[in-house]
């Protein structure tokens, strides 16, 4: 599989010879270049959970030239949404979408962190008013380097396990 995993059948092995780990999605989407150990964390944000129909590949720990390690999803018959790509970029910000159609990479595009959230990220201070029955959605500053939500109610900050507070 080349280093973006899309559209090849597999991935090297540190050897000449190659052996199939995931196949080839005739439509769907491939994201690649999670952050390693982030792959269960983008099916959670996907709604994707052990009871679903839908055929999904999950690679984790996958020797990457650029990052160490990576981890790779492929969806079958499924385009993302926007919203699923800004919260994908909360927890793999080095993220690479792939659209497949017919066995064929038709888009590609790096996630793009978003200035700016709203209602996507809880507030884990729990005196902020977005954590109590007021009417208020959350809304967060991102800080893109490194990745860091500042809540503009209360400035608190969630730079560790931003999975975790994710809506």
């Amino acid at each position: 599989m080349t280093e973006s995993g899309a559209n090849t059948d597999a991935f090297s092995t540190g050897s000449s010879k190659k052996e199939m780990r995931v196949r080839r999605i005739k439509h769907g989407t491939v994201i690649d270049h999670i952050t390693a150990g982030q792959a269960l964390n983008v099916l959670r944000i996907l709604g994707i959970s052990g009871t679903t129909k839908a055929v999904v590949s999950v690679a984790m720990n996958v020797p990457s030239g650029v990052m160490g390690s990576k981890d790779i999803v492929k969806v079958e018959d499924r385009e993302l949404e926007e919203e699923e790509v800004d919260r994908i970029s909360l927890i793999a910000p080095n993220a690479t979408i792939n659209i497949i159609r017919d066995f064929e990479v038709i888009e590609k595009y790096k996630v793009d962190l978003p200035d700016s959230l709203e209602g996507v990220v809880k507030c884990d201070n729990p005196n902020c008013i977005s954590n109590t029955n007021e009417p208020v959605t959350s809304k967060f500053i991102v800080n893109k380097k490194p990745v860091e939500l500042r809540c503009i109610y209360c400035d608190h900050v969630i730079s560790e396990g931003i999975a975790e507070h994710l809506i």
